[in-house]
């Protein structure tokens, strides 16, 4: 009888060992890879409180953003904004290079984004240092009107 017991606990471990040793499909994936852990952060986000759009004549359009962040200081900044259109593609990214402490909320313009004339809304998001993209988006409905 304990032949039996002892080969039942040989394989028991023996399968549990394949499992720890082998990589799961988790550790690859790109959510995870992007996405914040739920330690890796405090759970602030910079916040788009407006946008505006305006239409150029060679089909590019001029957006304008205002960003309102809980923080700002040369140590933690909001330090982008971009616009996305309704299927998820980035349109474009305003990288923000320094913070914007004396200037709260701060508005800051990009020119020239280039968006498929089938597009309506866009929505523009913005991120954290740390905490990557997030916080209070702002959806913007693109007219010619200007």
């Amino acid at each position: 009888m304990r032949p039996v017991l002892v080969l039942a606990v040989v394989l028991v471990l023996a399968s549990c060992g394949d499992d720890t040793s082998a990589p799961t499909a988790r550790s690859t994936t790109t959510a995870e890879a992007t996405a914040p852990s739920a330690d890796a952060g405090d759970g602030l986000f910079p916040d788009v409180v407006d946008a505006t759009a305006m239409s150029r004549s060679d089909g590019t359009w001029d957006f304008s953003a205002t960003i309102s962040s809980p923080y700002d200081s040369p140590d933690r900044y909001a330090d982008a904004w971009r616009i996305v259109g309704p299927d998820g593609t980035v349109l474009g990214v305003r990288e923000l290079l320094h913070d914007h402490a004396s200037e709260q909320p701060f508005t800051r313009s990009l020119t020239g984004v280039a968006v498929d004339a089938s597009i309506e809304v866009v929505t523009i998001e913005g991120r954290d240092q740390m905490n990557g993209w997030g916080g209070q988006t702002f959806e913007l409905r693109l007219s010619d009107d200007g």
